[in-house]
């Protein structure tokens, strides 16, 4: 049931469709995203460009919050903070949402972008969201 819920929205987000990204496991308080390499998405080094990275991860993190509301409610981002450990040099993105602390109102997550074996950190984002009434 939280799994339908989470995709019923992610089916909407055009940007996931255009970056063909894949909802992958929902567990109360956890999403994980993966996005297959495309040239498309890249930068000029050739690597994934960081907003691809920061779309998907704000939407795990998004979802991993969503996961903790009520069902009469959606979810905005309010801010977020990124740090990029290293190049997305990989085949496909990981990105993993997680729920800190989740109030009535806003909830504070973490988001982890790893390469394709989960292996190499390549960024970390402090998130917090919101819920919104539908």
């Amino acid at each position: 049931m939280i799994y339908e819920r989470v995709k019923q929205s992610f089916d909407k987000q055009g940007l996931m469709k255009t970056l063909n990204a894949q909802l992958g496991e929902v567990e109360k308080g956890r999403v994980k995203i993966t996005c297959e390499f495309s040239e498309a998405l890249t930068q000029q080094h050739g690597f994934f460009h960081a907003g691809v990275a920061t779309s998907i991860v704000d939407s795990a993190c998004g979802y991993a919050a969503l996961t903790m509301m009520p069902e009469n409610t959606e979810v905005l981002s309010v801010e977020f903070k990124i740090n990029f450990m290293k190049p997305a040099k990989t085949d496909k993105l990981i990105a993993i949402g997680k729920v800190l602390q989740a109030g009535r109102t806003l909830t504070v997550c973490e988001g982890y972008v790893y390469d394709s074996n989960e292996e190499k950190l390549i960024a970390k984002m402090t998130a917090t969201m919101i819920a919104i009434q539908q």
